[in-house]
């Protein structure tokens, strides 16, 4: 399983030290099981009081350069809030499924804070929500990475906090 390469592909850089920390330190803790990479494309200022149809092209602007962070081989989940919830067994068996598919570059896609393009759904192979509640996209890479670890974790049989 540790040839598989997964990669975080985000909008926008994580800007509070606690998070940081805690994406570095599951960062190191996956290094056992995977490659892993993380991706920051430039996110766009949301002007106060933005129109539906600038907001339509804020996402679109950073779709585009979502869209370039993705290989024709890759396969990407697209985290979104209408997407397929589930638990840490059932993300779990996804990953290893994949591994067993010979799938071995898996692209994690976390939108800004206005979420993702049409663009970037429609080249998602499978959409993944975690709640239908929001959460600040930095926090939902730590949410992200230590829900991978458990499913690595998971997968070999090693303990893990239920």
């Amino acid at each position: 399983m540790c040839g598989m390469k997964i990669t975080l592909l985000a909008v926008g850089k994580v800007k509070e030290k606690y998070l940081r920390d805690g994406i570095a330190e599951y960062g190191k803790r996956l290094g056992k099981y995977c490659r892993l990479e993380i991706v920051e494309v430039v996110d766009e200022r949301t002007p106060d009081g933005a129109s539906a149809a600038e907001e339509e092209q804020i996402r679109r602007t950073e779709g585009e350069r979502l869209l370039r962070g993705i290989r024709e081989t890759d396969y990407v989940i697209a985290l979104a809030i209408d997407g397929t919830m589930l638990d840490s067994v059932e993300l779990s068996d996804k990953l290893e499924k994949l591994g067993i598919q010979g799938e071995s570059s898996v692209v994690f896609v976390i939108g800004g804070s206005l979420g993702l393009s049409e663009g970037v759904l429609r080249r998602a192979d499978y959409r993944l929500s975690f709640s239908r509640m929001t959460f600040p996209h930095q926090l939902m890479r730590l949410i992200l990475l230590e829900q991978i670890y458990r499913g690595f974790r998971i997968m070999r049989g090693e303990p893990y906090h239920k």
